[in-house]
């Protein structure tokens, strides 16, 4: 039983759910006040090191979640084995704990290796990459400014494979979705915040990737949304200290060899 159930289906939820979730948790972050003793950046550094407006970034996330919304309907309506009239038997919990964590594995995997390949291939990263990177200080409303191409094949088409693989139905799929965009807004938001609980229970965070923004870190940590296990099975994962500014706040160092 879920709130929604009788409202809404969970094929809707499915395709809807994360657009919101997206823009509630990523607004909560610009809502903040500005936090400077918890920036991993100085506001000084936002403005002058980022190359694309606010309301550029807003445009460019409403037109990949256009495509996510797309995909997601085409998909379940692909997927979907019962008519409106029967109900979908839902696995046990344990079942859909296993099921999201295969999903967060290849999700990763994907991830990894798209996102790498379009920092190597010179030009996917000038054409198509480079505009994520236009945020060198990512904020959290920014999580999914990407060319609508890397938001096509890194995130939507990585989502529909994970969902696929997994074999999680469209219930648990809500569930999986929604707590990748969490992740996902969070992992950009530029605060390091006491009691974080993805800081406390996920290696690959905020700072983690706030190193591959920077200009010395972009060939380094593209492991994303959950775990750095490919950075570090395939030598491209850098540690980082955080060190407190003086002026208040902290700043992710490189801690190279």
């Amino acid at each position: 039983m879920v709130f929604w159930e009788g409202y809404v289906s969970d094929e809707v939820m499915g395709t809807f759910a994360p657009i919101v979730v997206y823009w509630l948790y990523a607004g909560f972050y610009q809502l903040l006040p500005p936090m400077d003793n918890y920036r991993l950046h100085t506001r000084k550094e936002e403005d002058d090191k980022n190359l694309v407006p606010l309301g550029s970034v807003v445009k460019g996330v409403l037109l990949q979640q256009f495509f996510q919304a797309t995909v997601a309907h085409l998909l379940f309506l692909l997927t979907c084995k019962v008519t409106a009239s029967e109900n979908v038997v839902q696995p046990s919990i344990p079942v859909q704990i296993v099921q999201i964590i295969i999903a967060m594995l290849v999700m990763d995997t994907w991830q990894y290796f798209v996102h790498r390949y379009m920092h190597q291939n010179k030009f996917l990263y000038r054409h198509v990459h480079s505009q994520h990177h236009r945020l060198v200080v990512p904020y959290a409303i920014g999580a999914l400014y990407n060319h609508p191409l890397e938001g096509l094949l890194l995130d939507t088409f990585g989502g529909a494979l994970s969902f696929l693989v997994a074999g999680m139905t469209a219930r648990t799929a809500v569930i999986f979705f929604c707590f990748a965009v969490v992740k996902t807004v969070d992992d950009h938001c530029g605060l390091w915040l006491p009691g974080n609980i993805f800081h406390l229970f996920f290696q690959n965070n905020t700072a983690y990737h706030d190193i591959h923004h920077q200009l010395q870190g972009t060939k380094f940590n593209y492991s994303q949304p959950f775990f750095p296990v490919w950075d570090k099975l395939l030598g491209t994962y850098m540690p980082y200290r955080l060190v407190k500014r003086p002026e208040g706040g902290f700043e992710a160092r490189l801690m190279k060899d």
